[in-house]
């Protein structure tokens, strides 16, 4: 009876087992099969289409001087003071940095007594030629005698001549430990500081020359290449768009930006505001000839190892890849695409923070 009893114990004892173990399992498959069901995302897209281009383009760029002019030392030396600083206003003639002047004033010195030594001579030689022409004269001496004083006297002139152009130099080697300002402007950049050993033409500071101003605007290679020739691009500053000026294309660079493919395109202002300080941001616009092209919400960019770019959408399995676009101006709400999309392309405009590629995506509706 009681061997009954054990084995039935033990027979309910393992079917309770193998039943918890049962659902356990069932749990577990469930959970895999959640976890292993893709996350699709509710986005807006957009679909491609060329349109007619508004006609222009706005980009942004800074104020700087049309001419900026490196203040150097025309010796080495140790820089020992510096006068004048960043956003400084210098005048010409105004002293912009010394050097120790020590070695200089030595050399000066040395000159300065071996010109000495040199009028000395000059003297005793001019004496003795007059001696020598009065007793020439006289036939008191050979006429030797005389050309030879002659010609100590040439000597002693020469000497004088030479020893003099050594002054000067030592002067003039003096004065260059005294950097003085050949321009009226303000000082927008600074080299060596007090203390270092500087070569001759290293840059001491930068003084951007007062007059003309450029605003420098960083253009894509198709704007670019389909602007009119001298157009009138109207400059507006970013932080106060009703301080406007007109302003005109005076240097284009030759070569694009290594990294960011665009060109530098210097725009001279005419007779700009005071408001328009060196520095400042402002915004050009320029009217282009009317063209098809391609545009996309801003909301649809995206930044990408660096670079632009945004989602786009593929209609057979309805996942998402980032593509990398060049832009072609635009403004807050719209921009044009130069390059990276096609007519068809279905990208997305809404929900693009959230994205990954190869993600599942729900498309409510497509507009174009």
């Amino acid at each position: 009876m009681n061997v009954a009893t054990k084995r039935t114990a033990f027979l309910s004892g393992t079917n309770a087992l193998l039943t918890l173990t049962t659902l356990v399992l069932l749990a577990a498959c469930q959970r895999a099969d959640e976890a292993s069901a893709p996350e699709i995302r509710p986005v807006r897209v957009t679909t491609i289409e060329n349109r007619s281009a508004s006609g222009s383009v706005s980009l942004t760029g800074t104020v700087q001087a049309q001419t900026e002019i490196n203040q150097s030392f025309r010796i080495d030396g140790r820089l020992i003071e510096r006068m004048v600083d960043i956003g400084d206003s210098v005048k010409p003639g105004q002293l912009v940095a010394r050097l120790d002047p020590q070695n200089e004033e030595s050399s000066l010195q040395s000159a300065r007594a071996q010109l000495s030594a040199a009028q000395a001579q000059l003297v005793e030689a001019r004496t003795n030629h007059a001696r020598m022409r009065d007793l020439v004269a006289q036939d008191a001496v050979p006429r030797a005698s005389f050309d030879q004083a002659v010609a100590a006297l040439k000597t002693a002139e020469s000497q004088v001549e030479s020893v003099q152009s050594q002054v000067n130099l030592a002067q003039n080697r003096l004065s260059y430990t005294r950097l003085m300002s050949d321009v009226a402007g303000v000082v927008t950049a600074r080299g060596a500081e007090p203390g270092e050993v500087v070569s001759v033409g290293r840059m001491i500071v930068q003084v951007a020359r007062e007059g003309a101003r450029d605003a420098v605007f960083d253009v894509p290679g198709r704007v670019k290449d389909v602007a009119p020739k001298n157009p009138e691009i109207t400059v507006a500053l970013t932080d106060d768009p009703r301080v406007t000026v007109t302003g005109r294309i005076r240097e284009v660079a030759p070569r694009a930006d290594p990294v960011t493919g665009t060109f530098a395109v210097r725009v001279r202002l005419i007779d700009p505001p005071p408001a328009m300080r060196l520095g400042s941001t402002v915004t050009g616009r320029m009217q282009l000839p009317e063209a098809l092209a391609i545009e996309v919400p801003a909301s649809a960019l995206v930044r990408a190892d660096g670079k632009t770019a945004v989602w786009v959408v593929d209609k057979a399995s309805s996942t998402v890849s980032l593509r990398n676009i060049q832009l072609g101006g635009g403004d807050a709400t719209t921009v044009q695409v130069a390059a990276g999309l096609n007519p068809g392309d279905v990208v997305v405009t809404a929900g693009v923070q959230a994205l990954r590629p190869g993600q599942k995506v729900r498309v409510p509706e497509t507009r174009s």
